[in-house]
């Protein structure tokens, strides 16, 4: 048995921003991806999947039935024969490696389920990000469930407010653009829970709340609409605005090695740099209006370009 492929996303806006309403637009990321498989559990990888998967279906009992079922019977017996979930996605990257095992899951034993094929309705994106919230909370202590969700529907979501979300459609690529979105490698594995803590420490001083509020919530409200309007000139001096809110307010979220690399991005306007997820390692987004000047800059890190435009 080979299950189909579910795709890795970004969240090229809204992190921290949406646990308190702010917009968000999240995309799939093709360049990674995993399947459930049952192919014999030759290496350790596998095998440790295989172990997780064993406490997940556990985990999966406790979910209220008045929101979700399973085939618990049938993905019982599978994950005895051997199921692991084999993926390219890194863990901790913020790329939403648990967020396509999730969605792998709920397409191959969920009762009733909600296809990509349907009307898609605010309701129906509504239900499946309820239930892809419970399902990931296994992993993350709480989730929102907008990594599953991008992940199984495998299209640009655009996040308007905890309650409404909607399909979104994002300005074509241009393949030979100079400007770009791009992935640079941290080297470093990120922690969700941890970050998310830090977070809500701080949300308790009401300076960090006003400027929450004020400005990284309102700049990337900007961010997000002029992307979706395909308004680049505008994208690039908001992100510049977020960028430089984050290395002010989010410190512990970026790697302290990178301090300076981020800075140095503002000060240049070769590039700029953002969280990707919630940070403390992983990858950091970056947003330039010439990438081969930002690879320049950049020489001695690893690039993965994720739009042209």
């Amino acid at each position: 048995m080979k299950g189909p492929l579910f795709y890795s996303k970004i969240l090229l806006f809204g992190e921290y921003g949406i646990i308190k309403d702010s917009k968000g637009l999240s995309i799939p990321y093709n360049f990674y991806n995993g399947a459930l498989k049952t192919d014999g559990l030759e290496s350790e990888i596998s095998r440790k999947s295989n172990e997780n998967l064993k406490k997940y279906v556990a985990y999966l009992k406790t979910i209220s039935p008045e929101l979700v079922t399973f085939d618990v019977d049938t993905l019982e017996k599978d994950v005895e024969a051997g199921m692991y979930f084999d993926s390219s996605i890194p863990q901790g990257y913020g790329v939403g490696s648990s967020g396509a095992l999730v969605a792998a899951i709920y397409d191959q034993y969920a009762f009733d389920r909600i296809t990509v094929l349907e009307n898609l309705t605010r309701e129906k994106l509504m239900t499946l990000k309820s239930i892809f919230s419970e399902m990931e909370s296994f992993f993350h202590g709480k989730s929102s469930g907008l990594d599953p969700l991008n992940s199984y529907l495998s299209i640009p979501i655009l996040i308007n407010s905890q309650d409404h979300i909607e399909a979104a459609g994002i300005p074509s690529q241009k393949s030979d653009g100079k400007g770009a979105v791009f992935l640079l490698d941290s080297g470093i594995i990120g922690e969700t829970a941890p970050m998310v803590s830090i977070f809500m420490e701080k949300m308790k001083q009401e300076g960090f709340r006003n400027m929450l509020k004020n400005q990284f919530i309102k700049h990337t409200d900007a961010c997000v609409d002029d992307f979706l309007k395909g308004d680049f000139k505008s994208l690039f001096g908001n992100t510049k605005k977020l960028s430089k809110v984050a290395l002010n307010h989010f410190k512990p979220m970026i790697p302290q090695q990178f301090h300076a690399l981020w800075k140095n991005g503002l000060d240049t306007n070769d590039y700029y740099l953002k969280l990707c997820g919630s940070g403390g390692g992983g990858y950091i987004l970056g947003f330039t209006e010439d990438i081969e000047k930002a690879k320049q800059s950049l020489k001695d890190y690893k690039l993965e370009v994720v739009y042209n435009f």
